[in-house]
């Protein structure tokens, strides 16, 4: 039996931060960062059955071409993602009135959809980066036990070799999206890469505003840097912890960003709202099938 202290219920049987229960989430999950893009998202839907908000998490689910969709906002960072993966993975694999894990495992298709920075200069802004795999900046997977056993250890180690990464900072952790999402993802003008998850957006992700960085030339090294036939293709905030759990907890995770920025050339668009839109659509359109 699991503890009230560890799995925390709102009096009205909702899981604590997320105020769900478990019928009301469907078996594909849309992940997205910003609460407002849950609206944009929803609205795409033929019909919604709901629409829940606390915090920065806003839940709504419905149905898109015959199937059920459940879209979510996580909030920025790995942190707001350790919560909403628990507090998912617990609303259909425990039992909450007898607080007991399932006998019957349940698995959730996960894919976040966000905004992102680019790394590389041949990409242009605009561009829709599927994850093949996500490199964690931030640390959080090595608080769950085995997490070694989830991950690329050779391209972890590569990465850091190579970059000469420092002692005190966070190690860094490779792990892959979800082959079969991956598959329905590969095709023009989706283009597969591979992210970095970085613990904050200015210093982590190599802004410099009045505080100087620890390692000036960081995205430089990330540009130039090969693993077995991959490169860095692009920032952003949330996907290693999702890929992570997701793997642990037994579940399929992808990640599509839109680029609106490309870190190398200095180049952005400020106006990505309609292009967010037609990629969200094709993305649902991908998941259908």
């Amino acid at each position: 039996m699991i503890e009230e202290s560890e799995l925390i219920l709102n009096p009205d049987g909702t899981i604590f931060h997320l105020h769900l229960l478990p019928e009301q989430v469907a078996d594909r999950v849309i992940l997205v960062g910003d609460p407002g893009r849950v609206k944009m998202v929803s609205s795409m839907f033929d019909s919604t059955e709901m629409m829940v908000s606390n915090r920065e998490f806003v839940t709504a689910t419905g149905s898109y071409h015959g199937n059920r969709f459940t879209v979510i906002s996580t909030g920025i960072g790995t942190d707001n993602v350790d919560i909403v993966m628990n507090e998912l993975d617990a609303l259909v694999n425990i039992d909450l009135a007898r607080r007991e894990i399932k006998p019957e495992h349940r698995s959730l298709q996960l894919v976040r959809i966000g905004t992102t920075g680019g790394l590389q200069r041949d990409i242009p802004v605009n561009s829709w980066i599927v994850s093949r795999c996500s490199v964690g900046f931030d640390g959080m997977l090595a608080f769950y036990a085995n997490r070694k056993d989830y991950c690329d250890l050779d391209f972890e180690d590569a990465l850091k070799q190579y970059i000469s990464w420092p002692e005190d900072f966070p190690s860094p952790y490779v792990v892959y999206g979800a082959e079969r999402l991956l598959k329905k993802l590969d095709k023009a003008p989706f283009v597969q890469g591979v992210n970095i998850s970085a613990p904050g957006f200015y210093g982590p992700q190599g802004r410099i505003l009045r505080l100087g960085l620890a390692i000036p030339e960081l995205n430089t090294q990330l540009e130039k840097f090969r693993y077995q036939g991959m490169r860095i293709t692009n920032y952003e905030m949330e996907s290693s912890a999702i890929y992570g759990l997701s793997r642990m907890l037994g579940h399929e995770a992808v990640t599509v960003c839109l680029m609106i920025a490309n870190r190398q050339v200095k180049s952005a668009n400020e106006e990505y709202h309609r292009e967010m839109e037609t990629m969200v659509r094709e993305v649902l359109n991908q998941l259908t099938f």
